[in-house]
């Protein structure tokens, strides 16, 4: 019996929201939301297995929310720089004095 398989991938399951792109800001609320349900599910599980699974999602969530929030903060760092560096008044000393 001969199988032959796509390269390609299946496109007719795919949402119109996998071709969106990544807001931070969304993928910071999903990942709290996320972690929200982990910890919920941890207090719930009974199983030995269950309750190790819960364990390694939530330090995996929690180093997700903290790479994500330090992104944020690097990200408004960046702005809050480059609003000072082309501010108006900026522009207008460095006009007078040069």
């Amino acid at each position: 019996m001969k199988m032959y398989f796509s390269q390609s991938p299946d496109t007719s399951c795919l949402s119109e929201e996998d071709f969106t792109p990544v807001n931070l800001q969304d993928s910071i609320k999903k990942t709290r939301q996320a972690l929200a349900d982990a910890y919920a599910g941890f207090d719930n599980a009974l199983d030995d297995d269950l309750i190790d699974s819960y364990i390694y999602e939530i330090n995996s969530l929690q180093k997700r929310y903290k790479h994500l929030t330090d992104l944020a903060a690097s990200e408004t760092e960046t702005d809050k720089q480059e609003s000072h560096q082309h501010s108006p008044i900026r522009a207008l000393v460095s006009h007078v004095f040069s």
